[in-house]
């Protein structure tokens, strides 16, 4: 096969331990037994094979013959389960031993899988394993996961109605599923396993995660980010997070189909990011900010340069002519790391006609205003923030953060000529994420940023699942740079801001 590094499985050469129990066959012929007890002696005395000895030995034989009442069945599930945990792995042991690793890590195709199978079948003969068809499958199906890919998380990541992957240490796995958090019914085998299944992600990545480096951001490789802490920092063992993206990405008719959003919203924000006006998306953490930022840049036209700077790289831009830089963490020395701000800076002499920024988190923020202010229009990013008022103090407060003591006017005019746009958006009670506010920035009033909500969402209530539900409207209010969307030969319809209901979700 050209796998096989020591030697392969051969057909089981003992059977001799199942003729074993062929030779104490003859079943003890016992006339005396059968008038104290009509069926049961004769079974009894196959297990043990005590001399009879009259009615003392007929009372202890009768409280082991049968099961313990009620409660016994839970302990001889977890036995059973015990025994095919073991199994499992003695046979991928033996698989490691008989296998060569190095090249099923260079080949993980269908006909390489399809052979380690064959192989798995051919140990579990060898074992002589007491499974039925059921749990040999399970079996072979598990140990291929571990051989080929991230071992108990296989199962999960491909279930394409899962959302989250929380693990809590190695036997607490938690799952977000149609926008509810449930347990998962996946374990490791202990913290080892864990750390072994955080290494074969990082790892080719470039990326580590030991004592030295508890801490690690990463990637799968359909884009699902991942963040793993493990001890001394993770008290309970080894944490992990994965935030997934779906095979197949929400798209706008998405949004609209999930009453996320209105089609008016989606033809005007169409033709803000034409205009290249300057979008910032805010909202906290699960609301969907970087799918929505995936979203928008799927406007941008494709004669434009564009430059994407993240921390795991995300974003899943369409446009032929893309850039995509990523950071990188210190090394075993605590040198050579690159931040979101050294890379914003070396962007800016990549001649970009925008800049998109996965997520601002820090100094980088002023560099990006002031990007956004000298000539790359149409540039966006994300914060978190609850509103649209705390994403003004949040972007003045990460712009402080830069080591320059700036006083808070001069801060909040850079952030007014800056953003032209801001849309919130939120996870809302029961799971639905909607697009709360689209905001138009439009100025300075004295010291405070003028803000004017565009479209907004009004919710009603809370239904009888647990969701949330309202409806999205217009406010009436027509944006003061209408006629820069024309300029750029975007239709505009006055009747999008006409005030009103644009979508429910109560029909």
């Amino acid at each position: 096969m050209g796998l096989f590094t020591k030697k392969e499985p051969t057909a089981p050469a003992a059977p001799s331990k199942p003729e074993a129990p062929t030779k104490p066959a003859p079943p003890p012929s016992g006339n005396a037994a059968a008038p104290t007890a009509p069926a049961k002696p004769a079974a009894a005395p196959a297990k043990p094979a005590p001399p009879p000895g009259g009615t003392s030995v007929a009372t202890p034989q009768i409280p082991s013959a049968p099961p313990p009442p009620p409660g016994g069945a839970k302990p001889k599930t977890d036995e059973r389960a015990n025994r095919f945990q073991e199994l499992k792995g003695q046979i991928h042991r033996k698989l490691v031993e008989q296998l060569d690793m190095n090249k099923l890590a260079q080949d993980a195709s269908g006909d390489m899988r399809e052979q380690v199978r064959q192989v798995v079948e051919a140990l579990c003969e060898e074992e002589n394993t007491l499974l039925n068809f059921s749990e040999r499958k399970r079996l072979s199906e598990e140990i291929l996961d571990e051989t080929f890919g991230l071992g108990p998380l296989e199962s999960l990541l491909k279930d394409p109605l899962i959302s989250d992957i929380l693990i809590n240490g190695p036997h607490q796995v938690y799952i977000e599923k149609n926008g509810k958090l449930q347990i998962a019914d996946i374990k490791f085998k202990d913290n080892a396993h864990l750390l072994h299944v955080i290494d074969k992600i990082v790892a080719p990545l470039g990326r580590r995660c030991d004592e030295v480096c508890p801490m690690v951001d990463a990637r799968l490789k359909d884009g699902s980010r991942v963040n793993a802490i493990i001890p001394p920092l993770a008290i309970d063992g080894a944490s992990m997070s994965i935030r997934r993206f779906g095979k197949d990405p929400i798209k706008w008719e998405d949004y609209v189909r999930f009453k996320s959003c209105a089609p008016e919203m989606v033809e005007f924000l169409k033709a803000c990011v034409k205009s290249g006006l300057n979008i910032l998306i805010s909202g906290g953490t699960g609301s969907g900010k970087t799918t929505l930022l995936n979203n928008l840049s799927s406007f941008i036209p494709e004669d434009e340069r564009i430059v994407t700077i993240e921390d795991a790289a995300e974003l899943q831009l369409r446009q032929p002519h893309v850039v995509r830089l990523e950071t990188r963490p210190a090394n075993i020395e605590g040198k050579g790391r690159i931040t979101i701000r050294d890379l914003l800076i070396n962007s800016l002499r990549m001649r970009p006609d925008r800049i998109v920024v996965g997520e601002c988190r820090g100094g980088e923020t002023l560099d990006m205003l002031q990007a956004m202010n000298t000539g790359h229009e149409g540039s966006m990013t994300t914060i978190h923030a609850n509103n649209t008022r705390d994403a003004v103090q949040r972007v003045e407060t990460m712009v402080m953060m830069s080591g320059f003591e700036l006083p808070a006017k001069a801060i909040r005019q850079q952030f007014a000529s800056a953003i032209n746009l801001i849309v919130q958006a939120a996870r809302l009670t029961g799971g639905p994420r909607k697009i709360l506010n689209v905001t138009e920035v439009q100025g300075m009033e004295g010291d405070v940023v003028t803000m004017q909500d565009v479209f907004k969402f009004e919710q009603d209530g809370i239904n009888s699942e647990g969701k949330a539900f309202g409806r999205i409207v217009s406010t009436g209010v027509r944006p003061s740079f209408l006629d820069r969307l024309k300029a750029h030969g975007c239709h505009i319809d006055t009747n999008w801001f006409s005030p009103r209901t644009l979508i429910s979700d109560v029909e």
